[in-house]
């Protein structure tokens, strides 16, 4: 069948049509051939977002921006489109976050699965959305408070040096380098005492040894005595202790009833009235013997025969 030449010109037409259509849309970004499904998410402020930016997956990327407008003139929030591919699925609950791709790269969105059992999303549903922080948004939130510290620092600061100009004058100034002097001096005269010291301990280094050898001799010594205290049967002692102040306790009980010689020594009443009879009857032989001793003693070379005295220390003349 012969076609005609309006039908080829038709056709080359309907060609070229298409491929400028299909042209235009691979410039902006839509492949026409691509199973790709057309998703959206809302938000306040896309921070510098630009079509064509990728739309990430765990790190791999799934699909692009396709657009960016604003949902009416009123409200102010803004609609991105998305191409996301169909070969990965996901909730229609996911995240689509806008994050900082990179320390010096612009946004891009970031779709965080929701694991919900949730129907898989498809063309025209809307994902939740979110922002997250770019470091130099951490940055500039970290740095403004310091940055108002360090001024009110600054500012504290100068006026404290303001201030200690006042107060010293020439003459406290003079006195605080003289203090300065004298402590370096002091610092200089304590690390020559630190040298004699050391030179000290070097030159007694071998005696230092030895007491610290009988030191730990004496320590195992003392570990030893300790030992063979602690085998001692601690409370047999004890009991025979208590068995010795018992029987001293019957003792002093028979004493306290007057029983036994000491018993009767100290609770006889006329054993300690003899005692004090003769105690005193001595004291009274002691005195006479003190006063006349020619009674009780007589020493005679030619045989004279002894005086006699009576009882009131008299003499007594024999008659002739």
């Amino acid at each position: 069948m012969k076609i005609s030449r309006e039908v080829k010109t038709a056709i080359l037409a309907i060609l070229g049509i298409l491929l400028f259509i299909f042209g235009f849309s691979y410039l902006k970004g839509n492949n026409l051939l691509d199973d790709s499904m057309t998703i959206y998410a809302k938000y306040d402020n896309v921070e510098d977002l630009k079509p064509s930016t990728p739309v990430i997956i765990n790190g791999f990327s799934v699909g692009k921006v396709l657009d960016i407008y604003f949902e009416d003139e009123n409200s102010g929030v803004l609609i991105v489109k998305m191409s996301v591919k169909t070969g990965f699925k996901f909730s229609k609950n996911s995240t689509a976050e806008l994050f900082q791709n990179g320390f010096i790269g612009g946004k891009a969105v970031k779709i965080i699965p929701a694991q919900d059992n949730a129907p898989n999303a498809k063309s025209g549903d809307y994902l939740v959305s979110s922002t997250k922080e770019g470091i130099v948004e951490l940055v500039n939130e970290r740095l403004t408070p310091l940055q108002q510290k360090i001024e009110k620092v600054m500012s504290e600061t100068d006026t404290l040096l303001v201030g200690f100009n006042n107060t010293f004058d020439a003459k406290t100034q003079a006195d605080l380098k003289n203090s300065i002097a004298s402590l370096n001096a002091t610092v200089m005269s304590f690390n020559a005492t630190a040298k004699s010291l050391n030179s000290l301990i070097d030159s007694n280094k071998t005696k230092l040894d030895n007491t610290l050898t009988n030191f730990e001799t004496t320590s195992g010594n003392l570990t030893t005595m300790t030992n063979k205290m602690a085998e001692v049967d601690i409370a047999k002692t004890v009991q025979e202790l208590q068995a010795t102040i018992k029987k001293f306790d019957n003792v002093m009980t028979s004493v306290e009833n007057g029983e036994g010689s000491i018993g009767k020594l100290l609770k006889d009443e006329k054993l300690y009235q003899n005692l004090a009879g003769a105690s005193k009857q001595m004291e009274e032989l002691l005195e006479d013997m003190k006063l006349n001793p020619k009674r009780y003693v007589h020493f005679s070379l030619f045989g004279k025969k002894a005086k006699r005295y009576d009882a009131e220390g008299k003499e007594i003349k024999e008659e002739k």
